[in-house]
């Protein structure tokens, strides 16, 4: 584990493995890190893998209110110092977000970045008057409801997800845990609103990842992936994960 402190004086920690150069991986939603443990396995052998416990996923740091994403983005620039050397930096979802906000804000901090389907505000608001409902949801005391909401209306999974949903909230207490931070952070995204010409102006190295089985919603086709990739050395990539995932490997370095 590696930590640092933020410029509030709030604690910075991150899952630190492996040796070589570093990667920083940004989750996203109802996460901690933990679900990336895989992939920094594979990492490891050949680079130093930091996983960020992201301070919107921090309940010892978001007890009274949720943070901004300028505040997550602080505590990816305290871990700079303790690094010494521009890092590579991926991002899944709202963490693809955070990361091109620390693009934005360091980017001389950073060799390159790879981020999968950044849901960025390219119109309205993502969360709109559902995002309210969960909110309120939220707020009664029914993180199953709020889920609920979430997966159906803002995410526009299909409806039978909706009463899994609660069910998985019931019987996790995990994920019973997490659904605020879900919901905090889908006000924080929609409170960036559109930052597409801010993005425009990042310069390092950057692959957009899409899967063609995104969420509706925010997936919008390819607008909002296109919309995101106007970086000065971006590109994007769409499709099936089973096959860019073969790509991947067969075109990687032994």
């Amino acid at each position: 584990m590696i930590t640092a402190q933020a410029a509030d004086g709030s604690s910075v920690r991150a899952f630190d493995e492996g040796r070589g150069p570093v990667v920083l991986i940004l989750h996203g939603g109802m996460d901690d890190g933990s679900s990336w443990r895989r992939v920094a396995s594979r990492l490891e052998p050949r680079f130093r893998v930091l996983r960020l416990h992201r301070r919107q996923y921090r309940p010892d740091l978001t007890i009274e209110s949720a943070c901004t994403v300028a505040e997550e983005v602080e505590h990816v620039t305290a871990l700079v110092p303790a690094i010494g050397e521009p890092m590579m930096i991926i991002g899944h979802s709202s963490g693809a977000v955070l990361a091109l906000e620390a693009l934005v804000a360091a980017p001389s901090a950073f060799a390159g970045a790879l981020l999968y389907e950044p849901p960025c505000v390219i119109g309205p608001p993502l969360g709109g008057e559902a995002l309210g409902r969960a909110q309120a949801a939220i707020a009664a005391g029914k993180p199953g409801t709020a889920l609920a909401i979430f997966v159906r209306d803002l995410v526009r999974m299909a409806a039978w997800t909706a009463p899994l949903a609660k069910l998985m909230v019931a019987l996790s207490p995990r994920i019973r845990r997490m659904v605020r931070h879900q919901i905090d952070d889908c006000a924080a995204i929609d409170q960036l609103g559109n930052r597409l010409d801010t993005y425009a102006t990042i310069t390092v190295p950057t692959m957009l990842l899409g899967g063609d089985r995104g969420p509706r919603t925010w997936v919008n086709g390819s607008t909002r992936w296109n919309g995101c990739c106007r970086t000065p050395n971006g590109s994007c990539c769409t499709g099936r994960a089973t096959r860019r995932t073969r790509s991947l490997q067969a075109n990687s370095p032994t």
